[in-house]
């Protein structure tokens, strides 16, 4: 089997022609601000990718996903990453729904049917935070919820048609306070998108500043998650974060994957070459499909989690191998002719950039191994 052959012949399987599609396009357009990568990404269905075929969606499994974000970080990083934090809103609906009294399914469903691509608003980018952590502030009112915060970056900020944002609401069954996933229509008053991605890199994945101003919510765009603020993750949550573990570190092996596919493709490289980097990346991606292959036979619980994070670290420090020599074996003339080498490298090397950071996971990590609850800061 070719390198890639697999992944590309998954996505071809649940999202066909975007492979092709994305292929007909330079990379520079693709990876720049405007691009056209999630218009394709939307008119091939892939809004409705972890949606259950049961709610008209395509019913990936979590080892077709993580193959899917791979294929699609070859062609395109931005896409990738920016679609990830779609399906990490989408799984965290999805989970919700499952115990759900029948509106999230409503919900799940609309987006699928309706192409629509979902902003994630939760607090992935703040260091110390919980990825389902408050980070926008919710008043309560006669009308529904009044919201009002910032995200940046936001990525798919300006193609969004929806953005989702935890908050924390009173209970309805008795006295305290839950969480909550808001679905805030883009069009809403009082929310506003604004310039914030200053870097050239990763441009096309929409990474701006999104602003909610007094936002209003109405119940029924209010899905309840029955977990108590600043409480340790419940099911839900903790299935949010290893989908988001997982489809990320796919993402990122994509786009060393991309880089090195053209040294692969060099027959004046080295055999030995050729395969040291081979190994390297075919390597972390069994590891990475052996946690989505747990996920899809056992679902996800936290003990899937801490394994996760295992797997995203090992896949950020073999692509900090793989990079540099790929780079140095493409040659100063490929270096030189186009950006495209240069652009896959700065973009694989981002997976690092994500939380929890290493350093963060030291503690919640000894302590889950010790046999205490897994908890994410």
């Amino acid at each position: 089997m070719r390198f890639l052959e697999r992944e590309r012949a998954t996505l071809e399987k649940l999202l066909p022609g975007l492979d092709d599609a994305l292929r007909a396009v330079p990379l520079i357009t693709l990876e720049s601000p405007g691009t056209p990568g999630i218009r394709l990404f939307r008119e091939a269905g892939g809004a409705g990718l972890l949606v259950p075929a049961s709610s008209q969606g395509r019913g990936a499994t979590a080892l077709e996903a993580l193959r899917v974000q791979r294929a699609l970080g070859s062609r395109s990083p931005s896409l990738a990453v920016a679609t990830t934090m779609h399906h990490f809103s989408m799984a965290t609906l999805v989970g919700l729904g499952s115990g759900g009294d029948g509106l999230e399914w409503m919900l799940i469903e609309g987006v699928a049917t309706g192409d629509l691509l979902m902003a994630s608003g939760f607090a992935e980018g703040r260091r110390g935070s919980g990825i389902l952590s408050p980070s926008m502030s919710a008043r309560v009112t006669a009308e529904g919820v009044r919201i009002s915060g910032v995200k940046r970056p936001c990525s798919l900020a300006r193609s969004m048609d929806l953005l989702t944002a935890s908050v924390t609401v009173p209970r309805q069954d008795g006295p305290g306070e839950e969480l909550a996933v808001a679905l805030i229509p883009a069009e809403s008053e009082g929310l506003t998108v604004s310039d914030f991605w200053s870097s050239s890199f990763l441009a096309g994945a929409e990474s701006d500043q999104v602003t909610l101003d007094e936002v209003l919510v109405p119940e029924e765009l209010l899905v309840r998650t029955a977990s108590p603020s600043g409480q340790r993750m419940d099911a839900v949550q903790t299935a949010g974060f290893v989908w988001f573990e997982l489809l990320m570190t796919g993402s990122y092996l994509g786009a060393a994957s991309g880089l090195v596919e053209r040294v692969l493709l060099n027959d004046r490289v080295p055999e030995h070459e050729r395969v040291g980097l081979l190994i390297e990346l075919e390597g972390a991606m069994a590891a990475a499909e052996g946690i989505a292959r747990r996920v899809d036979a056992e679902g996800p619980d936290e003990a899937t989690l801490a394994d996760s994070l295992y797997v995203r670290y090992c896949a950020q420090d073999a692509i900090a191998r793989v990079v540099p020599r790929a780079v140095e074996l493409s040659g100063g003339l490929n270096f030189m002719a186009s950006d495209d080498v240069g652009r896959l490298a700065a973009s694989a090397g981002g997976l690092s950039l994500h939380p929890p950071a290493r350093p963060q996971m030291t503690g919640p990590l000894a302590a889950h191994l010790a046999g205490d609850p897994l908890t994410i800061a």
